[in-house]
């Protein structure tokens, strides 16, 4: 029964007319094969008698095979490429190069080895234009022999390390303290310096940051950076001074504030001084309570002032005029 049915499978295979039949019988037969594979699970006989499928011819007279013609691909761009132009040319033979005609009145340029050497002073003077004056103390065209060393001292800080620019903020800095500060680790001690900055624009904008660095240089760039982050403002009355009395704490240090009549000046030591004179503050008195330590103090002058408010805010939001204020 399978090999009816191999036989009547192959009869209705469909093959282009382009293939030789010789080349396809052994697919054929490989097919026929796996085909038979297949329905042996169908079939009653057991597996010896399957052999004789292999023995019976494919096709017989009476089978006929269909042969279809494959369409033929539609032409690519590349197979309208017109390469008539190299069937004429040898790739073994040498080809000469033949440039094109220069134009009229063209002078070609001297060679370089051609050329007048060049004199002691136009190398110098091509020098110093290049990279400034000589060391040796002589100029060629007449500059300072000592703008590159004060250009290289401005670019750098003390011993030549490399200086910070200020930031074009409209902000002031002050510092207020650096200190050498230890940290234990297990190979010993590691040195390093903190600083305190406090930066202000003397408009009622204030700041305090600390940073930690190897150089004191790096560190007090680090603690201005601080302090940009953290400003404030500090709310003042037409005659520089604050609105009302506060008082501010951090940490172990307290610091009491208090406004002052015109004409009085900064009344405060330390830390607190500082913060008020960058704040623009010009008639306040201060005074420190507690702790002595400086970044304290100048946290808690701005805990202080962060406390403060504007009589017209009071009055708006208690929705009374402000001369009701003061009865």
């Amino acid at each position: 029964m399978a090999n009816i049915f191999t036989i009547q499978y192959i009869k209705e295979i469909s093959l282009p007319a382009s293939l030789p039949l010789l080349y396809l019988l052994p697919a054929m037969a490989s097919a026929a094969a796996a085909i038979s594979a297949a329905l042996s699970s169908l079939s009653l006989h057991p597996p010896s008698r399957r052999s004789h499928l292999f023995n019976t011819p494919l096709f017989s007279s009476s089978s006929s095979i269909r042969f279809h013609t494959v369409p033929k691909l539609a032409a690519s761009p590349k197979d309208d490429i017109d390469t008539s132009f190299f069937d004429n040319v040898d790739p073994n033979s040498e080809i000469t190069f033949d440039p094109p005609v220069p134009p009229e009145g063209y002078v070609p340029p001297p060679a370089f080895d051609e050329l007048p050497p060049e004199s002691e002073e136009a190398i110098a003077a091509a020098y110093e234009e290049i990279y400034g004056p000589a060391y040796s103390g002589e100029s060629v065209l007449g500059n300072d022999i000592y703008v590159m060393d004060a250009k290289l001292k401005k670019a750098s800080g003390l011993l030549g390390r490399n200086k910070r620019e200020k930031p074009n903020d409209g902000f002031d800095e002050r510092v207020v303290q650096v200190r050498r500060v230890t940290k234990v680790v297990k190979g010993g001690k590691k040195l390093s310096f903190r600083a305190i900055v406090v930066i202000g624009d003397k408009k009622g904008h204030v700041g305090v940051g600390v940073g930690k660095a190897k150089e004191v240089v790096d560190a007090i760039f680090k603690s201005a950076v601080n302090a940009r982050r953290n400003i404030v403002t500090v709310p003042m009355t037409k005659y520089l001074t604050f609105p009302h009395r506060s008082d501010g704490d951090y940490g172990a240090a307290k610091v009491m504030l208090r406004p002052a009549s015109p004409g009085t000046g900064v009344i405060a030591g330390g830390a607190v001084r500082i913060v008020l004179e960058m704040a623009g503050v010009e008639n306040a008195l201060g005074k420190q309570l507690g702790s002595k330590n400086a970044l304290n103090n100048a946290r808690a002058t701005v805990t202080a002032v962060m406390k403060m408010r504007q009589l017209r805010e009071v009055a708006l939001e208690r929705g009374i005029p402000m001369e009701e204020l003061w009865q």
